[in-house]
Order: structure tokens, then C-alpha cells, then sequence
């Protein structure tokens, strides 16, 4: 009886239904309306249009009425909302995974169980969602990995039905980071790979200097997000990677300021755009979150800022403006109606004496100088700030664990963190779920400027935060069509569009008498790669494996395969550049006496750092090693976890006996290539793309066109005189045919690239 009270509705009111509880409304000069029938949700109709009664009176509401602009709507609605419900509007949650996992920061439980016992479906809400979308009202949820596309939407339409009768009804606006790089290689790209379009990422994509590469890449993406239940990116990255040795420097586009500001442009306006929307925002859009204000780079000797031991960004050449350019003349200057972008995040990093006014060095979220007086000020930014994540928890027992991030304000409570984060101008904090110390804060900001003045501060950034689920479309129809999200996530045409991509940011070092391409079938010998057991950064352990590196049923389709390098006409040797397992600290030397502080190499060879720094120019860890005054490795020894790559490659030389040698390079960083470029006849670098898209050169299918983003070192002693914040300021690597590798370098079948990429940007 239900179901024909349904269809007669369906008939007189245009409505449809296109899954169990999910209802459609179409308006003939407007938007489609969706609403979950279980919500309570009403329709009103208002001069022959529908409108969504979200607070459930009766009446149409400002914030309900789509014909309004943005700015009132959200004006509207955040005068109506309690303390309460902007506090929880502020709150950025921690990782969640679809299903969650029984242990680790993404477990959840289902009706008190772990997933495998309760019984729940895959794209159930855990015990914990629940408990923070209703009691204490985050809207902003960050999702991880995921089972298929179909699961994640619909998971993503449970948490809409669930929240949409609950208060105002404000929707989920849920974010990722980024997804479709080739591998998951940090916590800050968990969702990457899997059943998704898979393209460059960070230097991968820097190596194409394409900026309509990058925004081809922004509005595929955008189709995906919003099919997966998704509107917010976490990125671009649009740091500059002036220092070698950092752990992020993967994730950025280049060292380049010029270029760093075009690819973050071209990103941006990709995502953000709906195209044939007047004003560029639209239901196809995707909000950007731009990280890491003021740029996240200039770590000291490397060290990453997740971690005490890498708390500080420094300066030795004066070159902050520099940094901040990609947001300014990039990010801030869109060619699109969009004009900026939605969000920026602060990175963890204290920007080391770089506060002018006041001389303050704290993290730059907390930083009122960088947030407020610049970014605010100067740069007149008007979208939301967002903290990175856990900034306001308590810091780990050593400065090389993983805790919290409170770099400057370690001697403050955390309600006292969250209320140094609001006076210095930031809407939103990333990674909590709990509200409480929000409206500590909250108590503490009425105690010193009054109720009236807070409670308008707190409107401020309800209306910024707003702003992106209006624009976005998300209050009149937050709901994703499960059975279409299957068909757009990862379709062939997408698929085919990264992998060209990929391609196109592979970069040729060296081809040594014209070695490559080799078009015909020869007999190829491809050592195994030994990969030994580690630890990564977050302490997650892996076994050691020796495997081939390739598929090695892709490359019978080219070429025959022995394993016995006299038989071969030629060699393809595939690794990794050198990985510093401890990233620059170690609690054993610590133990033991020392400071910590070890050298990050990026040769295969035992390293030691005689041309360090003396005394490092940041120190200071007021709480878990007071007595750390100088974070200097001046004279210390490191080794990275694979020097046995260096092994191969010599050994296979040897064994080759004069016979073509190819190494193909995955890069996470700059590297040492003196150690073995002699013993390579043709190198190519790739930054973290698939080994198919290398042999896919190898063969000739495809021509190389990738210039390097970075610059290669000659040496360390050249790595350790540079500066942390100057670009191009270290002498290059120059092999044996007489090329640098410097910016800007890169070959094609021809031989050194010069066209309108390496014209435009120079050094």
C-alpha cells in the first residue's frame, strides 16, 4: 500500500526514486532535489519550484531557497545555528576506511563488533560515525580506503540519510586525499590505487610541465570524487621542493616556483570547475584544499614536520616569498570562475623566525602572524582554514614517535591549543572528532573579547566553511547514484587518460648510442629486485621479499626472457632510489647519548656527513628532550635500507660483459647518480608510476617526454652546502655523454628536449 501511495506521489509531483529510500524531486528551471524518504524531509513548492524543508517548519528558509546567492544562504544559515553545531561544523574527522578495520587509527566497531563478527554490510556506518556525525555534529568527513566505488557510495548516501532529519540538516561534505596515484605510499594517499583512474602524482605529474595536462587530470578526478560520494580534495601539494632530502618532497610538483604555480593553477581549476556554470561552481565541482600554507618545504637537513624531530622550516637563504608564490600567483589567481581556491591548509612546520611582527615561532596553524596578518591581510583569503591534522593532540614520548603535532604550544592543554588555533585566524581543525574542546575554547574567547564578539567570530567561519557545501550543490542534493558511480569510476576512457599521463612524465637520462627504443625481439635479462625488511615511518613493518619488479608476462609480449645474463642481448635492471629508513632520527642514538639527529643520504653507498652543518640554525623541544640545544648530524654515518639496488646494477654490468645495460629508475627524491651512471647504457627516471609505462619506452610504443622537476646532485657534499629554501642551488650530476642533469632536462628519440616547456620555464 506504501509503495502505490509512492507511485501516485511519483506521478502528481515529479517524483523518482532510484534506490530504497532515496527520492528524487525535478525542478524545470532548477536543480534536482534529493532526499532520503526515512529523513522526515518535506517538499515545498513555492512559486511553481521545490525547495527542501531541511529544519522541518513549514516554510521556506533563506538557506533552503537555491535561487539565493551563496553568501546569504550561508549567512542565514549560521545566524540559526546553535554553538554547538558550528563547533561540530569545525570539526574535520579523523581517517575512516569502508568497512573499518578491526585495529590501527581507522578501526571502528558495528554494534559493538569488529567487522567480521557483527554481521554489517560493508557500506554500514560504524558505531563511531555515528556517535560524531550526531552528538557532536561534524559535517566534514575523511574517508580513506574503500572496498569497490559501489560500496563507497554507498556508504557515502547512508551517512546523508542519516544526518539529513537530524537539526538544520546540514549534509556531509565528505574529503580524500589524493587517490589516483599508482601506489598507497604514506597515510596521507591510503585511498590511492584500487578501482580508480591511476595517474602521475606530485613530481610524476611536475615532470610533464603540462598545466592543462594537469587540469585534463583536476576535471576527470572531480567526475570521480563526485560519483564516489566525495567533494573535497585535500591538495594540490603546491609546496616547493627546495630541499633534497624531505620525505614529502614525492608529493610536490617541483622546486620551481613558476611552474609549482601554473600546475597548482591548472589543478585547482580542473577540480573546482563545473563546466557551463556561470560562476564555474556547481554539482560537478570539487572543493580544493591547498596545502601546505606557507609552504611546507624548507624542512632543516630534511627531516618532515609530522614529527618533532622535523619541526622546523628554515630560511638560510631568505627565500620565504618565494615559497608562498604557488598559493599567491597560483592558487589565489585561477583562470576560472571559481577564482581561488576553497581551502588552504597550514602545514605542521614552525616557519622558523620568520614572524616579523612578532618574532613568535610557532606552528604555522597556530600562527595568528602567518594566518591572520598574511594570509587574511595581506592576501586578502577569505575561504576556509584548515588545520593539518591532530596539531591540537598531545605529542608523542620521543621527537621521532607518532603523536600528535603541537610544535610551539607543547606546554598548553589541548582546549588551550584549539583556542591559539582560533585566535590565529583558522576556521577548522583537522583530524577531531570531538567538539569539547571547541567550546572550551569557545568559553575562553567569551572570557576575553565577550559573547557577542565570539559568537560572530564563530559565524565567520560557519559562513566560510558553508560556503562549499552551497556551492557544491550538497543541501539540495547530497545522493549519489550507485548503479552510475560504477560506470564512471575507472571507466576505460579515464583509465586509458592516466595512463597516457603516466607515460608522458617518465623522464630519459640517458640513452647512450641510441640504445632505446628496442623495437625488436631480443632476449632480455631482468634481475630480481631484493627488497630488505623495514619499518617505515609509522612504524608499520614489512617483510623482506626478492621478486621480479616487473610483470613478467607483460614483457614475454615483447621480448624473450632468460635468467642467465650470457644469454641476454640486453639488460633491464629496475630500483628504487635510496631510502633513509629512520628519516633523520633514532631514538637508539639518542639512547645512547647522541642528539638523535642522523643524516638523510641519497646515495646507496654508506654515507657520512663531514660536510654537515656545524650547528643546525632550529632547535628546541621544550617538553620530551629539553636538553637538545644544536639538532646537528655534523660527522655522523647513515646507510639507506637499499644499497643492495647499487649491487645490481654492478653486478649485472659485469655479468653483461659490455652488452646494453637499461636501469629504470622509481624515484621518491633527488639521488646520487655518480655511484652507477657509468655502468648503465640508457636510464630512465620515473617518480612513482607504473613499471608498464616504462617498458611501454623501452619497446618504442610511446616516445619519452618528461624533463626533470628537480634538480639531481652531483654529490652529497653539494647536498649538504645547499640551502633548505633556495631552488636550483646545488651543482648537477653530469654524465658521461655530457649532460646535466638540472632542471628542465630531460630526451627524447632525438636527444635533449628544447620546446615551448623548457622555454618557458628556466631556472
Amino acid at each position: 500500500m506504501k509503495r502505490t501511495v509512492l507511485n501516485v506521489a511519483a506521478l502528481f509531483f515529479g517524483v523518482t526514486a532510484f534506490s530504497q529510500n532515496i527520492q528524487t524531486v525535478t525542478n524545470s528551471k532548477g536543480p534536482v532535489l534529493g532526499y532520503s524518504s526515512d529523513s522526515g524531509i518535506k517538499i515545498l513548492t513555492v512559486g511553481g519550484n521545490k525547495f527542501k524543508d531541511l529544519n522541518k517548519n513549514g516554510k521556506l528558509d533563506k538557506y533552503e531557497d537555491w535561487r539565493l546567492p551563496v553568501d546569504e544562504r550561508a549567512k542565514d544559515l549560521a545566524s540559526k545555528m546553535s554553538i554547538e553545531q558550528i563547533a561540530g561544523l569545525m570539526l574535520y574527522s579523523g581517517h575512516q576506511s569502508v568497512p573499518a578495520p578491526a585495529d590501527g587509527f581507522r578501526a571502528g566497531k558495528y554494534n559493538g563488533m569488529l567487522y567480521k563478527e557483527s554481521g554489517a554490510k560493508a557500506s554500514d556506518l560504524t558505531d563511531q560515525q555515528k556517535k560524531f556525525l550526531k552528538e557532536d555534529n561534524l559535517r566534514h568527513v575523511l574517508v580513506t580506503t574503500v572496498e569497490s566505488p559501489a560500496i563507497a557510495a554507498q556508504w557515502s548516501n547512508n551517512i546523508q540519510a542519516y544526518i539529513e532529519g537530524l537539526g538544520l540538516g546540514i549534509p556531509a561534505n565528505n574529503s580524500t586525499d589524493p587517490r589516483h596515484s599508482a601506489t598507497v605510499t604514506a597515510e596521507f594517499n591510503e585511498g590511492a590505487g584500487g578501482q580508480i583512474s591511476l595517474w602521475p602524482d606530485g613530481l610524476a605529474m611536475g615532470a610533464t610541465f603540462d598545466p592543462e595536462l594537469v587540469k585534463k587530470f583536476g576535471n576527470i578526478a572531480a567526475q570521480e570524487y563526485r560519483a564516489l560520494g566525495i567533494s573535497t580534495a585535500l591538495s594540490p601539494q603546491i609546496d616547493l621542493g627546495t630541499e633534497p632530502r624531505w620525505y614529502r618532497i614525492a608529493y610536490v610538483f617541483s622546486e620551481s616556483p613558476e611552474l609549482t604555480a601554473d600546475l597548482g593553477r591548472g589543478y585547482i581549476d580542473g577540480f573546482q570547475t563545473s563546466i557551463g556554470n556561470k560562476n564555474g561552481w556547481g554539482n560537478k565541482s570539487v572543493n580544493a584544499m591547498v596545502k601546505h600554507w606557507p609552504g611546507g618545504g624548507p624542512e632543516e637537513g630534511g627531516r618532515d614536520g609530522h614529527w618533532a624531530m622535523g619541526k622546523f622550516a628554515v630560511y638560510p637563504g631568505n627565500n620565504f616569498q618565494n615559497h608562498v608564490k604557488p598559493f599567491t600567483e597560483g592558487a589565489f589567481k585561477l583562470n576560472g570562475g571559481t577564482k581561488e581556491a576553497s581551502a588552504v591548509m597550514p602545514y605542521y612546520t614552525i616557519s622558523f623566525n620568520q614572524n616579523t611582527k612578532n618574532g613568535e615561532n610557532v606552528g604555522n596553524g597556530y600562527s595568528k602572524y602567518l594566518i591572520t596578518d598574511l594570509l587574511r591581510g595581506k592576501y586578502k583569503y577569505d575561504g576556509v582554514v584548515c588545520t593539518d591534522w591532530l596539531i591540537t593532540a598531545d605529542e608523542p614520548k620521543t621527537p621521532g614517535g607518532f603523536a600528535g603535532k603541537p610544535w610551539g604550544a607543547e606546554k598548553l592543554n589541548i582546549a588551550q591549543r584549539h583556542y591559539k588555533v582560533l585566535e590565529a585566524g583558522v576556521d577548522q581543525f583537522g583530524g577531531n572528532n570531538d567538539k569539547g574542546p571547541i567550546l572550551e575554547a569557545y568559553q575562553m574567547g567569551v572570557k576575553e573579547h565577550g559573547e557577542k564578539a565570539y559568537r560572530a567570530k564563530f559565524e565567520q567561519s560557519a559562513v566560510r566553511l558553508l560556503r562549499n557545501f552551497f556551492r557544491t550543490g550538497l543541501f539540495e542534493n547530497p545522493y549519489v547514484n550507485v548503479e552510475e558511480t560504477k560506470k564512471i569510476v575507472g571507466n576505460p576512457e579515464f583509465m586509458k587518460a592516466g595512463y597516457e599521463a603516466q607515460v608522458k612524465s617518465i623522464v630519459m637520462l640517458k640513452n647512450k648510442a641510441n640504445i632505446l627504443p628496442i623495437k625488436e625481439r631480443k632476449t632480455v635479462y631482468i634481475p630480481k629486485r631484493y627488497s630488505p625488511a623495514t619499518f617505515n615511518l609509522w612504524g608499520i613493518y614489512t617483510a623482506p621479499s626478492l621478486d621480479f619488479p616487473v610483470d613478467i608476462n607483460q614483457i614475454k609480449k615483447h621480448f624473450d626472457v632468460t635468467e642467465d645474463p650470457t644469454k641476454a642481448d640486453f639488460a633491464l635492471v629496475f630500483v628504487k632510489s635510496p631510502h633513509s629508513e629512520e628519516g633523520g632520527y633514532s631514538d637508539i642514538d639518542a639512547k645512547e647519548g647522541g642528539n638523535g639527529y642522523l643524516p638523510i643520504s641519497l646515495q646507496y653507498q654508506t654515507y657520512t656527513a663531514t660536510e654537515a652543518r656545524e650547528k643546525s640554525i632550529a632547535a628546541g623541544d621544550p617538553v620530551v628532550a629539553p636538553n637538545v640545544h644544536d639538532r646537528t648530524f655534523k660527522n655522523k654515518t647513515s646507510t639507506v635500507t637499499n644499497f643492495t639496488d647499487l649491487l645490481t646494477i654492478e653486478n649485472t654490468y659485469k655479468a653483461m660483459n659490455g652488452k646494453p645495460v637499461i636501469v629504470s629508475v622509481t624515484a621518491s627524491k633527488p639521488m646520487i647518480f655518480n655511484e652507477f651512471e657509468g655502468h648503465a647504457d640508457a636510464i630512465l627516471m620515473n617518480f612513482n608510476v607504473s613499471n608498464q609505462a616504462v617498458v611501454d619506452i623501452v619497446t618504442g610504443k610511446y616516445e619519452p617526454s618528461g624533463l626533470l622537476p628537480l634538480q639531481m646532485p652531483a654529490n652529497m657534499a653539494t647536498v649538504e652546502k645547499q640551502k633548505e629554501d633556495v631552488p636550483y642551488d646545488m651543482e648537477t650530476h653530469k654524465d658521461s655523454e655530457g649532460h646535466n642533469y638540472d632542471f628542465g632536462y630531460g630526451m627524447n628519440w632525438s636527444g635533449v628536449i628544447k620546446d615551448a616547456r623548457t622555454e618557458k620555464y628556466k631556472k
